[in-house]
């Protein structure tokens, strides 16, 4: 394996990379004060959904087709601006773009790449954030099933991460979620590395509605 490969995918993916991703539950929030996530089980079915039918998928198959681009500055246009408006509410909007900007000023400002610059600009003012980590990571040359299944991985456990801190549950119950997730997360994997955009989409409606009911939320702790 190559180990500057490694270290960069965890560090762009570490709670610790500044891009916010703790302050988003993708409607888990409301989902949680609804009464449909109360437990280990419901919210490995929450997320499981979202990884494999939701938003999480969408995600993947954009992210493996920002990769396949390359340089095609058009292609990667075009394919943000389509990330960009799939978002099925204001919430989850701001949840690919305000992580998709502020991931781009941390790599522009520490971890560039050749033509970095020139192929970040073109995407702005607002860009998406599975968009950019597949960017950097084809700017630095990891493989890219290795940096796809990395970036779904920590997707989902970020909202583990915040299953559990809505539940409540302890650490030891997240943990026991994300060995539940690991065939959700490989299969997602393997068949968004092949997918073209026409597999964009999904089927977890309720986590759309989820989004779009915690934008009115009285008591929020997330930012969506």
């Amino acid at each position: 394996m190559d180990e500057r490969a490694l270290y960069r995918l965890m560090t762009w993916l570490s709670p610790s990379f500044p891009v916010g991703a703790f302050a988003y539950s993708h409607g888990i929030e409301w989902a949680v004060e609804d009464g449909r996530i109360i437990d280990i089980e419901t919210l490995n079915g929450w997320i499981s959904d979202v990884v494999e039918v939701g938003g999480g998928w969408s995600d993947a198959v954009l992210f493996s087709n920002a990769y396949d681009s390359g340089d095609d500055q058009n292609a990667l246009l075009e394919l943000n601006a389509l990330a960009c408006a799939m978002a099925p509410s204001s919430e989850r909007y701001l949840e690919i773009t305000a992580q998709g900007n502020a991931f781009v000023k941390a790599v522009l400002n520490a971890w560039v790449w050749d033509n970095a610059q020139a192929m970040c600009t073109t995407l702005k003012p607002d860009v998406a954030y599975p968009v950019i980590v597949a960017m950097a990571a084809r700017g630095h040359g990891i493989e890219k099933d290795l940096a796809l299944h990395a970036f779904i991985h920590a997707s989902a456990a970020n909202l583990v991460s915040a299953g559990v801190r809505l539940i409540p549950l302890g650490q030891s119950a997240g943990q026991h979620v994300m060995v539940k997730l690991e065939g959700a997360i490989e299969s997602a994997t393997k068949a968004a590395s092949s997918a073209d955009l026409s597999k964009v989409g999904g089927v977890a409606f309720l986590s759309d509605i989820a989004a779009m009911q915690h934008e009115t939320q009285y008591t929020r702790l997330f930012r969506s």
